[in-house]
């Protein structure tokens, strides 16, 4: 009952892929792909937003507040 061998590995893998289907197994995968490529660029996004901006040798720290629109 120790480890499981490649075949056990390729028979619940079969297994899966007669039970889901390829198609679905395929957008399983895109789903995640995306969801962990949203993840990171939302990461990433938060990083920048609390690095310095340097302009001109002077350095600006802020943050960006909302842009309002006005009726015209």
């Amino acid at each position: 009952m120790g480890s499981m061998s490649i075949w056990h590995w390729l028979i619940v893998l079969l297994v899966v892929v007669l039970i889901f289907g390829t198609k679905k197994l395929r957008n399983i995968g895109e789903d995640l792909g995306g969801a962990v490529k949203g993840f990171k660029d939302g990461m990433k996004g938060e990083e920048e937003a609390h690095k310095q901006v340097t302009h001109d040798g002077k350095t600006i720290e802020g943050e960006a507040k909302e842009k309002t629109q006005t009726k015209v």
